[in-house]
């Protein structure tokens, strides 16, 4: 018997996510599921994957976990998240409840902007315990690779000391962080009548300074009426692009406005929100390869009538990608299990396609498809042990954290500490 560092047995459905490429069309609601199954485990990476009693009698392991009557499956992955920010703004919900819009809030001073001028005035070590927090909470919800944007900056200064935190953050923290720069999220408010100046700045400058330090993977911006239009995203991300940087695009969240065309044309990993994607920018994502990133929590939280048109989407052969969009306006949710059942009950995603979406699609906008969002052998071991009796829970259950044990390059994690009643 071969000895090995970590076997997880006994799970009453062990969802592996198989894959060698995204899950699109009929494929993306079909899950491979080994009922008794286990995942054996050695120098972090997934050695095997079937039935218990088959492992069972070729390894020694030197920890077991049972995980009987459990769910096990791969880690989360979160593919669109801006965590690095000071104060929350839970003002500003309660003036949507109060029917004020977005766009309202955002030109009376708030939004974006008002993230902005908190993190400019927040000391380094503060930030860096803020995120701390924030990374162990994502964790314990069973998220184990995370995208992480900046944009709360936006100045040279601010924005390479936000990336700079997610790196210092990446190399102590359990969980894996990928950076990307939006330092397009907004216009500065002491730019607003100097448009073309801070794109300026942002091409000749920040961007080559970004890639210099090599703080960030990829690029994103805000392409949205009154943010960055058609030709001044197009001149900003092709700059990106010729630098090296990956692209990933928020689109056509408040308004059409062929943001998802655009990110077909550059070549995007990824094209985020889509709220209001038109059909030609359904099509030229599938015929580019785009992957839709779908936000279904910043839906719901800002209560728009339109929802993302996913199944037209999936019908189109499109494979998208679900995210939880944490920020501190428009989606304070970090839980992807959340996500998952929001998907469920207001897109019409089933558990499967949900699932799919959350892993496998979602380490494929990443570019890491290879290497997270599955268990089979050869692949990184992020695993989740799940108080679920089946998958069926994930869409069906709202309101609670499934995750009981959380295994992140072959290493326990987390453990949810037992309930202390009396």
């Amino acid at each position: 018997m071969d000895k090995i560092d970590l076997l997880v047995c006994n799970a009453s459905e062990l969802l592996t996510m198989r894959n060698d490429g995204p899950k699109k069309g009929a494929a993306l609601d079909r899950l491979e599921i080994i009922p008794k199954g286990a995942v054996a485990v050695d120098g972090g990476r997934i050695v095997a994957v079937g039935p218990t009693e088959d492992l069972k009698g070729r390894f020694r392991p030197a920890e077991t976990v049972d995980a009987r009557n459990r769910v096990v499956l791969p880690g989360f992955v979160d593919p669109h998240t801006h965590p690095v920010f000071g104060a929350t703004r839970e003002a500003e919900f309660d003036m949507r409840i109060r029917g004020k819009s977005y766009v309202e809030i955002t030109g009376a001073g708030g939004g974006i902007f008002s993230s902005v001028r908190s993190l400019r005035q927040l000391p380094q070590e503060e930030l860096l315990k803020l995120l701390e927090e924030r990374f162990d909470c994502f964790i314990a919800l069973g998220t184990t690779t995370v995208e992480a944007k900046s944009g709360y900056g936006l100045n040279l200064v601010d924005e390479i000391r936000s990336l700079e935190a997610i790196g210092l953050c990446n190399g102590k923290h359990p969980l894996d962080l990928v950076a990307t720069f939006l330092g397009a999220h907004q216009m500065p408010e002491e730019y607003t009548t100097r448009r073309e100046e801070y794109i300026d700045k942002l091409i000749g400058e920040i961007l080559p300074a970004i890639k210099r330090k090599a703080l960030a993977e990829y690029c994103d911006i805000f392409c949205e009426k009154g943010v960055y239009e058609i030709d001044e995203s197009r001149r900003i991300m092709s700059a990106a692009r010729d630098l090296g940087f990956g692209l990933r695009f928020h689109a056509d969240e408040l308004e059409a406005m062929g943001g998802a065309e655009l990110a077909a044309e550059l070549g995007a990993a990824s094209a985020d929100h889509l709220v209001m994607i038109s059909r030609k920018g359904i099509d030229a994502m599938a015929q580019s390869g785009v992957i839709p990133i779908v936000l279904p929590g910043t839906v719901f939280s800002l209560n728009l009538e339109t929802k993302t048109p996913v199944r037209d989407m999936i019908d189109s052969g499109l494979a998208p990608a679900l995210a939880t969009d944490f920020n501190p306006g428009t989606s304070f949710v970090q839980s992807m299990p959340a996500v998952i059942n929001i998907a469920c009950c207001t897109l019409r995603m089933t558990v499967a396609e949900a699932l799919n979406a959350a892993t496998v699609n979602a380490a494929w906008s990443l570019g890491r498809g290879d290497r997270i969002g599955s268990l089979q052998e050869g692949r990184q071991a992020d695993i989740l042990v799940t108080d679920c009796a089946n998958h069926l829970f994930f869409g069906y259950r709202l309101g609670w954290n499934p995750v009981n044990l959380v295994v992140k390059k072959g290493r326990v994690v987390y453990r949810r500490p037992p309930l202390n009643v009396g």
